[in-house]
């Protein structure tokens, strides 16, 4: 049977998301400098931890998902795509996306104590799978023995790094358990990546203790849902900030006596692209109130995810190229986009795997 979509969603943003957007931009155009994320790629992380702390523990945004009732912001998925597209548009090199939204709601429906601190920035967690597992995709599972010790190892690992605990996908008697171990407890090796600003791991367990923090494989797959619909939303603030960027360039730049934008060739670029953000925004804002609200979440998700992923790397190659020559450059922060947008591209799903799961969705037979 075709699934259907609800026409009812209310996709305007309320006023508390946009006082919420103005905050996270702010302190991001404080606090995010273009010039100390690229320090990442030299090994200099200092920008990191500081950041974090303001954005989790002043802002609050460690807490948004998590119920009032453990000491949360009791908001919705709306509010998480809005920092979202901010943290996309700033490139920021925080893990929000990791901790916050995919960490956190693997473990909204337990009862473990990791929520509360979760919420208020003291801890910072990590759903030990690949970067690329997407929502329908098959999940790792390490072992564990009568004692509770994990053995095993996954390989690039997002937030791993910067994750004090990291929750484990386990095979147990009756199925997929979730363990919560110690980062301390494991052998955590940061990988070089294509895009630093979401540093990887190589995780491996050799008999570490663990508790456990959550039912099973329900609980990860819905992480990995909301992560993947919530993952649109920063994919579109990438391809808006190279939009926007670039159109600014474009007025001042100067070619052959005349502005570069007024050449009608790069106005029929810069036309085709605004409009495939116009789409990516609808489609990506669609996701985000279909979680929020429990309603058409695998088709909005899969939907925004096939689209939004595409668009973020179109959009960073336009705006490097459309740079010219200042946009191969080290000093511009064109190439951190790029970069972001191609990790992007493969993360928590692939555009060709969400294309898929959206055809047999609504039940579109593959070509014979």
């Amino acid at each position: 049977m075709i699934a259907r979509i609800s026409t009812e969603l209310d996709l305007l943003h309320s006023e508390v998301e946009d006082d919420l957007r103005a905050s996270v931009r702010d302190v991001l155009g404080d606090r995010c400098d273009p010039a100390a994320v690229a320090a990442l790629y030299d090994g200099d992380d200092a920008v990191v931890a500081p950041l974090w702390r303001v954005l989790a523990a002043e802002l609050g945004l460690a807490g948004l998902l998590v119920p009032e009732t453990v000491g949360g912001a009791g908001a919705s998925a709306r509010e998480a795509a809005v920092v979202l597209e901010e943290l996309g548009r700033a490139a920021a090199p925080v893990p929000f996306l990791t901790s916050a939204v995919v960490a956190t709601t693997v473990l909204l429906d337990s009862s473990s104590e990791l929520l509360g601190p979760l919420a208020a920035g003291e801890r910072v967690a990590a759903l030990t799978v690949p970067l690329s597992t997407g929502p329908a995709s098959a999940l790792p599972a390490l072992t564990i023995d009568a004692d509770g010790r994990v053995s095993g190892s996954v390989t690039s690992v997002a937030g791993a790094v910067e994750a004090d605990v990291l929750l484990v996908p386990v095979a147990g008697p009756d199925g997929l358990a979730v363990r919560a171990v110690a980062a301390g407890a494991a052998h955590v090796t940061p990988v070089v990546s294509l895009d630093m600003t979401r540093r990887l791991a190589d995780v491996t367990f050799d008999g570490a203790p663990s508790e456990p923090v959550a039912a099973g494989e329900a609980a990860v797959r819905r992480g990995l849902a909301a992560g993947a619909a919530l993952l649109a939303s920063e994919q579109l603030g990438v391809a808006r900030w190279c939009l926007e960027e670039t159109v600014s360039y474009l007025k001042v730049r100067r070619q052959f006596g005349r502005v570069v934008g007024g050449f009608q060739a790069i106005k029929h670029r810069l036309a085709d692209l605004a409009i495939a953000v116009d789409s990516g925004s609808a489609a990506a804002r669609y996701a985000a109130v279909a979680l929020a609200e429990g309603v058409d979440v695998e088709i909005a998700t899969a939907v925004a995810q096939a689209f939004c992923s595409d668009l973020a790397v179109t959009a960073a190659e336009e705006a490097v190229q459309l740079h010219g020559g200042i946009g191969m450059t080290w000093e511009h922060p064109a190439h951190l986009y790029l970069k972001r947008a191609k990790a992007d591209q493969i993360a928590l799903g692939t555009p060709g795997a969400h294309r898929a799961q959206l055809a047999e969705l609504v039940d579109l037979p593959a070509p014979a």
